[in-house]
């Protein structure tokens, strides 16, 4: 029997476990990502683990989240990043460079190699055959000090392309097409690989666009093969030597087949506040907004630039509507002003803005109170444009430029414009000296640490039994954005956890922190897929410093339930998913952990209503193991003592 492409990628990299399915399996990792919201976190974890340089084939510090600079607390941490990334012997970009996963597709992404990325959106890199994959920031610090990653054996889902995409409906349709039939929870524990006819008319950044939104599903990762069409990419981006061939055997079997014709989609677009609830553009027609995002790490390459400037051409956006354009990288930028673009986008009333993250995880660029944004990002949890009353859209940069034109939202193929095919350069602009280079030894020299900084809490083990309440009780689909808020007022303070879990899970319930911190111990009641969405391990580790010892929910996404085991909290899910009912906010619970067994089923005594509640942990017995110290640096500074 052969193997996917998946498989082979796995098989490169693995030194633990066999590869079969639903087994915990260990790879080793070739390179790393981190960004700036995400890195200083990191970076202090690695700090904290005692090694003197890194030890991968290659790490990279991007600063491309947290650009706005109102205070100290965002160039301090930039200070700190380029000191203590040149002390460990990793790259660092400097401020706003490009987005992290388009640049790392441009100069650094390899096929066959492995990629961890504080980011859920490293998986970005699936584009060009890599197996790339997001996790929390200890579990990159751990992949830095040359630790193995750890991870289920995903189910690998064949996702057929047949046809070619018409006119006005690109690949980001695609993905929309993926989670409007398989939710944002189909993808729990699967890979989605591409193959099939329909991606010979797809080029790189067009599959790099559908495995990034694949973490929008809930997928371990995405991939497609690498090619003649991978090899082209590389040979534009002045990288041959990286290219290799990788191909899915011609036996290979795969646990789910999916198939879609590209010739019979149409514009999709996902209303607020999922990224799987998707409808037909035509069905949305003429909702009124008041903002159009172009940009974010799924759709800010060249070709989605050019595309909305052919859409605007000779146009000026609706006099309503406030539109801007985050390109996603220096290379895209230098492209579109060489070709004319940017003045005319200028021109049309687009407001240009830096090559960061942007408007996506709401650093500036924040619509109106109530306001509609029609935005080009992966993602549109509510509040997480920072106004926490707007409703935000997402669809192609297609449907984004149409709707900026008519002031409410439009299918471009209305508009009578002439069809437009994208053609990748044969050499694009290489510029490198956004890359600030690390010592070449490692030294002693002092690291800069801003104020804001603080050192990671101290978390104690696991005692024999849990006590506490129900500090609250929350339903579905809980992302990251519930528990620790994205936008301009939090993400800077998201490496100082005191500050941050002051404002733990705000978007649901604003007392939250004072009740956990005044009770001191408690549990959280979750619903199924609890923690979708970003690597934020903060979603995890401020919990705990408040107080919270264990989440029970129905099931949990695959980043935070690592996360939740790095920092020392219990997961259990419910044995009978109908006793969820039994639990309301308030309600004093105990767990007897006495003994910490893979497998074991364990009773939730709630002694307010008077009844036992079996659950069991999703866990490993390494991975409880891990949590019965406290978490994974206690665990490694044990092993290494």
């Amino acid at each position: 029997m052969g193997f996917t492409v998946a498989e082979k990628l796995i098989a490169a990299s693995l030194v633990d476990g066999e590869m079969k399915k639903g087994n915990r399996i260990g790879i080793h990792i070739s390179q790393t990502l981190t960004h700036d919201v995400t890195g200083v976190m990191t970076y202090l974890e690695f700090e904290a683990i005692g090694l003197k340089r890194v030890k991968t084939d290659l790490s990279v510090s991007y600063i491309d989240h947290n650009i706005l600079q109102a205070d100290f607390k965002n160039p301090d941490d930039h200070r700190f990043l380029m000191d203590i990334t040149s002390k460990y012997g990793i790259l660092c970009t400097k401020p706003a460079s490009g987005i992290c996963h388009q640049l790392h597709l441009e100069r650094f992404a390899k096929p066959g190699k492995s990629l961890l990325g504080s980011d859920s959106h490293t998986v970005n890199a699936g584009g060009v055959g890599m197996l790339a994959i997001g996790a929390g920031g200890l579990d990159i610090a751990m992949a830095m000090a040359g630790e193995p990653f750890y991870f289920t054996m995903p189910a690998i889902v064949k996702v057929v392309l047949i046809g070619e995409l018409p006119s006005f409906v690109s690949a980001k349709n695609v993905i929309l097409e993926i989670l409007r039939r398989i939710s944002v929870k189909g993808g729990l524990n699967t890979i989605l690989e591409y193959t099939g006819p329909g991606i010979q008319t797809l080029n790189v950044t067009e599959r790099a666009t559908i495995c990034n939104m694949g973490a929008e599903a809930g997928a371990t990762t995405s991939v497609f093969l690498s090619d003649e069409i991978t090899r082209y990419w590389f040979q534009a981006q002045g990288r041959e030597q990286d290219w290799v061939p990788i191909f899915a055997d011609e036996d290979a079997v795969y646990d789910r087949v999916i198939e879609i014709n590209l010739s019979e989609m149409e514009p999709l677009i996902a209303l607020p506040h999922q990224p799987d609830n998707v409808v037909l553009v035509r069905d949305a027609v003429g909702i009124d907004i008041d903002q159009v995002m172009f940009g974010g790490c799924t759709n800010s390459s060249l070709q989605d630039v050019m595309s909305i400037a052919h859409i605007l051409a000779g146009k000026h956006v609706h006099g309503n509507i406030d539109t801007a354009l985050y390109c996603g990288s220096r290379q895209v930028m230098t492209e579109c002003v060489r070709r004319g673009i940017i003045e005319q986008l200028v021109g049309s009333g687009v407001r240009v803005m830096e090559m960061f993250c942007g408007a996506c995880n709401g650093m500036g660029f924040a619509p109106p109170s109530n306001g509609k944004s029609v935005r080009t990002g992966p993602r549109n949890f509510i509040g997480r444009c920072g106004t926490d009353s707007a409703n935000v859209y997402l669809t192609s940069p297609e449907v984004a430029a149409a709707s900026a034109l008519t002031g409410k939202i439009t299918d471009p193929r209305d508009l009578g414009l002439t069809p437009w095919k994208y053609t990748m350069p044969s050499q694009f602009v290489i510029d490198e000296r956004m890359f600030l280079q690390p010592k070449d030894i490692a030294d002693d020299a002092p690291v800069r640490r801003g104020p804001n900084i603080k050192p990671l809490p101290e978390i104690e083990s696991v005692p024999d039994e849990l006590t506490g309440e129900t500090l609250i009780k929350v339903g579905d689909d809980i992302t990251t954005d519930h528990i620790i808020p994205a936008g301009a007022h939090f993400l800077p303070i998201r490496c100082n956890i005191p500050e941050v879990s002051k404002y733990a899970f705000k978007v649901v319930d604003e007392s939250f922190s004072a009740r956990a911190k005044e009770a001191g111990s408690g549990f959280i009641i979750g619903g199924h897929n609890y923690g979708q969405g970003s690597s934020r391990e903060q979603a995890a580790l401020a919990p705990r410093y408040l107080g919270v010892r264990a989440v029970i929910a129905k099931s949990f996404a695959r980043i935070h339930l690592a996360n939740l085991v790095n920092f020392g909290l219990l997961p259990f899910v419910f044995v009978n998913e109908a006793d969820f009912d039994h639990f309301d906010q308030g309600d004093s619970l105990s767990i007897d952990t006495t003994v910490l067994q893979q497998g074991m089923q364990y009773a939730v005594c709630n002694h307010t209503k008077g009844i036992d509640v079996p659950v069991v942990t999703p866990l490993s017995q390494d991975e409880l193991d891990i949590i019965r110290v406290g978490g994974r640096l206690n665990w490694i500074k044990q092993r290494n003592s």
